[in-house]
């Protein structure tokens, strides 16, 4: 035999036994995918051949004290495309049929391009009937749109509440990539007031619905006729503390004025009105916001996305020598019947301080009564600035109320160290603090720190930490109250006793706000003004009544219109007047006196 034969002998044993080789490993292959793996791949076509649908969850409604509803949900369509699944030839096709600007889609999709193609993506919310049967007509002819129904926020119960209640929009990247979690791209959230501080309340559990499809991600029924699945979880409903009546009273009397109300139950902290005006439509905000409308909110130089009620930034004005008169008591460096005359300012240095009248004498009720300037001019030298700002904060000046809304300013209460940096150390007297005595100067406050302040006046010493949610419902439909903690304030009976009584007079005596004198109940307040360099100034009152039972406590702002007595004043007899006098019948009026 040649070593040609034996060459070829071996190359045919190779050439079969590589052929064994490769059938037994195909065969052993196959085995193992049609018989080991077969539970994987089984499960694996499941999962391609079943899609499961998010069903987010309907958010928790808001009620008023008395259990109205103030804002709920209604149903909104919307125009949802998947890329992957669509062919971009159909973009003209959409636009024409739904009658959407040139181009309308094609910028949708740009702004989520971020997104990967088999999410889907949101085009159009709010579609009008037309555009709904329109897209139901022509949606098996177009792969890869859907028609959705979502939940939006309903704000059509009569009320604006734009600073309450807050707004909710979909997640941005930000928040997503800090909530991932929590969220999906297109979810929505509070971004501000009630929404967005009772978020994890408000927002539910979502659900899934499971469908079987084909290759095109059509559906074709419910997968194991929907036994598994997965139903959404609501949302809590919140009770707040505002009264609807009380709240809509509010609105329309600051309709056409910029300022703020805040209107608060002094035995509790519960916010009866909160108003800042101008304000803006949550209508227009309840789904997508076009880049248009957003703009011109954030650009109105009226600021109706500003929240005076909790930010506003103003001297206190006369309301503040309340202050001044506590500290004098409390400190013992006078007593009530200390008197001095008045006339019709008070000369420091080369500076003369000027007062509204020539009083004469007074004593401290009646500087009270009759918001004399001098009288604590004079006073505020007696007591010193630290003092003073003790007694100022006690009454929580100077920091943040902790009202459960996410915005709000600290105002400002001047000490040493303020002036010291302000100033430089050394560089200012005690001229700097006669200004302090009448609620002007350096110091700031905003509405809802003075209704606090009235709050704690009106209820001897104590109160709750302002609030606006009662409370909620919980899943067995069970209301489950909120608790908030107690404020004091270290100041001796006899003392708020003394200065009530200047505030009753402001009223009921001879005082700067007799003009709102009721002959059902006793009100109590302050008039004020707040020195604007920008214009006129600032009209304030606060206000609390009954006398003797105080229900409600008031401060009010009305921005660029002169004297607190004329116009805030009048604004807060009517908001007492709505919730002291609604549903009291006439032989029950004599127990609110």
């Amino acid at each position: 035999m040649t070593d040609e034969y034996f060459g070829s002998y071996i190359r045919k044993d190779i050439i079969l036994y590589s052929l064994i080789v490769l059938f037994g490993l195909f065969t052993f292959r196959l085995f193992k995918m049609q018989i080991l793996d077969n539970p994987i791949y089984k499960e694996k076509s499941e999962e391609n051949s079943i899609k499961a649908v998010t069903v987010d969850a309907p958010r928790g409604v808001l009620y008023d004290r008395n259990f109205k509803y103030l804002v709920s949900n209604k149903p909104s369509y919307s125009l949802e495309l998947i890329p992957e699944n669509f062919s971009f030839a159909n973009i003209g096709f959409i636009e024409y049929g739904i009658s959407l600007d040139s181009g309308f889609v094609s910028n949708a999709l740009a702004n989520q391009k971020n997104i990967p193609a088999h999410i889907p993506r949101k085009i159009i919310e709010n579609l009008s009937t037309p555009s709904i049967a329109w897209i139901e007509e022509n949606k098996r002819n177009i792969p890869g749109i859907y028609l959705t129904v979502d939940l939006q926020r309903d704000y059509s119960f009569g009320i604006r509440g734009s600073h309450i209640f807050g707004y909710i929009k979909e997640i941005d990247s930000r928040r997503f990539k800090e909530m991932k979690d929590e969220y999906d791209l297109g979810d929505f959230i509070g971004y501000s007031g009630i929404e967005k501080t009772y978020e994890k309340y408000l927002r539910g559990e979502k659900g899934f619905e499971f469908f079987v499809v084909d290759a095109q991600q059509h559906k074709k029924g419910r997968y194991e006729n929907g036994t598994n699945d997965i139903k959404p979880v609501k949302g809590n409903d919140l009770v707040l503390t505002i009264d609807k009546e009380v709240q809509k009273k509010a609105e329309e009397l600051f309709r056409d004025k910029s300022g703020a109300l805040v209107a608060i139950e002094p035995s509790t902290g519960e916010v009866l009105a909160l108003v800042s005006a101008p304000d803006y439509d949550l209508g227009q905000l309840s789904s997508v916001t076009s880049n248009k409308v957003w703009n011109e909110l954030s650009t109105d130089g009226n600021k109706p996305l500003f929240n005076r009620a909790t930010m506003s930034s103003n001297p206190p004005g006369s309301p503040f020598k309340i202050i001044t008169a506590i500290a004098a008591l409390e400190e013992g460096i006078i007593d009530p019947s200390f008197t001095y005359v008045c006339q019709g300012g008070y000369q420091f240095g080369d500076r003369f301080f000027k007062c509204t009248h020539v009083h004469g004498k007074m004593n401290l009720i009646q500087a009270i009564e009759h918001s004399c300037n001098t009288y604590f001019y004079q006073l505020i030298l007696k007591i010193g600035l630290e003092k003073w700002v003790k007694v100022a904060k006690e009454f929580g000046f100077g920091e943040k109320t902790k009202i459960d809304i996410s915005e709000e300013s600290n105002g400002l209460l001047p000490d040493a160290d303020y002036f010291d940096r302000t100033y430089g150390k050394g560089k200012w007297t005690s001229g700097y603090l006669i200004s302090l005595a009448i609620g002007q100067g350096d110091i700031i406050s905003t509405p809802l720190q003075l209704a606090k302040y009235t709050c704690l006046l009106a209820n001897m010493g104590r109160s709750y930490q302002p609030h606006i949610v009662k409370g909620y419902i919980d899943h067995e439909n069970s209301y489950v109250p909120l608790s908030f903690p107690e404020i004091k304030a270290d100041i001796s009976e006899n003392t708020l006793k003394v200065v009530r009584e200047g505030m009753r007079r402001v009223v009921n005596g001879e005082g700067t706000a007799t003009n709102i004198k009721m002959k059902e109940f006793e009100i109590s307040g302050k008039t004020g003004t707040a020195q604007n360099p920008h214009g006129e100034d600032h009209a304030i009152f606060i206000a609390f009544a009954p006398y003797d039972n105080p229900k409600i406590a008031v401060s009010v702002i009305v921005e660029n219109v002169g004297f607190g007595s004329t116009h805030a004043a009048p604004v807060a007899k009517e908001i007492i007047k709505t919730y002291l006098l609604k549903n009291v019948p006439d032989e029950n009026l004599a127990s609110l006196k």
